[in-house]
């Protein structure tokens, strides 16, 4: 099989968690940059891959696939190594409904409003919508606290294993925490920071952290 290619930015957190995904299956990929704060994702070359212009997309043996949900599938199953999805059908579930919390509630808020009016927008000489962000505190809350209870005492998001849930939120938690409001309100998710400050230090979260800026 030839080598995957993964188009999207290094600093994306739907990309960080495909190159997750890759280097914890130990799958030799090529990251092809895809800057979206210059546009490059509303290009007619990338729509050809992803008809929605988001990121990333994805192209192995003549396959082009987007979605990082699919994406991230496909690569767990389509390559040996350890598997990321559980086989407790409670288990998968549990994962799958972790993928929908995260992509539906937690990502929007988190990163589409807070981390992007933090941390983005003075970075591009503006000024961080306050009532924005306001606006979206309980949402966040609502999510932080559903994760933290979901996970009980384990070391993982699901079961006793790592999974595609975990790489799903390691991105999402990076940027997060280094905001003011995600700062406070992980700190009241004790189940959270002990899941994160054992799988921070894996060679895979070390080998994709971001540099913005």
């Amino acid at each position: 099989m030839s080598e995957p290619i993964l188009y999207g930015p290094a600093y994306s957190t739907y990309a960080r968690t495909v190159r997750l995904t890759l280097e914890e299956k130990s799958v030799p990929y090529e990251l092809k940059e895809v800057d979206i704060f210059k546009g490059a994702h509303k290009e007619p070359e990338y729509l050809a891959k992803h008809p929605f212009g988001k990121v990333p997309a994805f192209e192995h043996d003549g396959m082009v696939l987007y979605e990082t949900g699919a994406i991230v599938r496909y690569v767990d199953e389509a390559f040996e190594g350890p598997s990321l999805q559980p086989s407790d059908v409670r288990e998968r579930a549990r994962m799958t409904q972790v993928f929908g919390v995260v992509d539906t509630y937690a990502y929007p808020c988190m990163i589409g409003t807070i981390v992007i009016q933090r941390v983005i927008t003075p970075m591009m000489g503006g000024t961080p919508d306050e009532a924005a962000i306001e606006s979206v505190i309980p949402t966040a809350k609502t999510c932080v606290d559903t994760l933290d209870g979901l996970m009980s005492d384990g070391q993982y998001m699901v079961g006793d294993g790592l999974s595609l849930a975990d790489l799903l939120f390691v991105p999402i938690y990076d940027y997060f925490s280094q905001t003011p409001e995600g700062e406070k309100l992980l700190a009241q998710a004790p189940n959270l920071a002990r899941w994160w400050a054992g799988i921070s230090n894996r060679p895979s979260v070390q080998a994709t952290k971001p540099s913005l800026g």
